[in-house]
């Protein structure tokens, strides 16, 4: 159905003073510091990728980053607000050594566009200005694009990082036993095809990120730093064992790790501060990520295996955020205004 033009004029009318939402602020702050990142992330792969399909591939998603990067800063500056400093080109180092192989860029692009397809989901449905939904919503066709692009061009070079099959059902049924979600006896029935996908989809985020915290330790200047990023392959790891672990017990495939696409350099091409927050934003999508399949599982075993990853995984994001503080390196988001701090500078009562 296509937009009635008149009530798409009033709206734009109707809200043209409508200033940005804690929302809408908080979404456009997040998505101009990660777009910013990939920006530098993209322009290594650029330098160093020999695939010409990969190549492109890149090309497209170093497009779109830049672009979302130009709409949320012509967005700040309209409404008079500073524009985040991000990460741009003191971040990245020109003619670096390749830090990862070219299957490991498809790879990374097609994580983050899933990953993005969310956070651009839960976005939108929180925004209510029209240019905002108006930005969000192309966001969202641009991440659905890179990520069936992605999908495609994995498959056409070998690797299929789809979930598992499982046989067709014949016939309905209803579940009549409460053993069926039993913390005792449920553990023992199959999987549900709900429990395998969150299994699977949990694997292979936790895949990029070991990959990516090995790459980052190899590299990184400060041992504190590169000590940190291994404890952070380390318990990606764990997870990765813990859930491939549940799958083949189901004689169920689990995707392959992507290690062996990390090279050997130990030249960084990205700064320290740059690595540091990447950390973090991988932290936190790992805690979403448990979150929604927690909310999923009906076998108890399940929920508690991943209730159990939720503090060690908080605590992890926790220290690394500490770190970045101690290093100046922590931009502030936007907050609301402090009124106790406000009030002290109170002017009093004029005589």
């Amino acid at each position: 159905m296509e937009k009635n033009p008149n009530l798409n004029a009033e709206i734009i009318e109707h809200q043209q003073n409508k200033q940005l939402t804690s929302a809408e602020l908080a979404d456009l702050f997040s998505n101009f510091m990660g777009d910013s990142l990939f920006c530098c992330i993209f322009e290594h792969f650029l330098d160093v990728v020999e695939d010409d399909e990969i190549r492109d591939y890149v090309e497209f998603a170093l497009s779109l980053s830049r672009r979302h990067v130009k709409e949320i800063s012509k967005i700040f500056v309209n409404e008079g607000i500073p524009v985040p400093v991000g990460f741009g080109e003191q971040d990245v180092r020109k003619g670096a050594p390749r830090l990862f192989g070219d299957l490991f860029m498809i790879f990374y692009i097609t994580q983050m566009a899933s990953a993005s397809l969310i956070i651009y989901g839960n976005a939108f449905s929180n925004s209510s200005r029209h240019d905002i939904m108006h930005y969000f919503r192309g966001s969202m066709n641009d991440s659905a694009e890179t990520y069936e692009r992605g999908i495609h061009l994995l498959l056409s070079k070998g690797m299929d990082i789809s979930a598992p099959n499982i046989p067709y059902a014949k016939k309905i049924d209803f579940v009549e036993k409460k053993s069926f979600i039993s913390i005792i006896t449920g553990k023992d029935r199959p999987l549900t095809a709900n429990e395998i996908k969150f299994l699977h989809f949990n694997t292979n985020t936790n895949i990029l990120g070991k990959a990516l915290m090995i790459a980052f330790s190899q590299v990184a200047s400060s041992e504190k730093i590169r000590k940190y990023l291994k404890n952070g392959a380390e318990l990606a790891g764990k997870q990765i064992k813990i859930f491939a672990d549940y799958l083949t017990k189901q004689d169920l495939p689990s995707p392959k790790l992507m290690d062996a696409n990390v090279t050997d350099s130990t030249s960084s091409p990205f700064s320290d501060k740059l690595i540091m927050y990447h950390g973090a934003l991988a932290g936190n999508v790992a805690l979403s990520n448990i979150g929604t399949a927690l909310s999923q599982m009906l076998r108890h075993d399940l929920a508690a295996m991943f209730i159990e990853f939720i503090p060690i995984i908080g605590k992890y994001n926790n220290d690394g955020l500490n770190m970045m503080i101690e290093r100046g390196w922590f931009e502030e988001p936007f907050t609301a205004a402090d009124r106790k701090e406000l009030s002290k500078h109170s002017p009093g009562n004029l005589t």
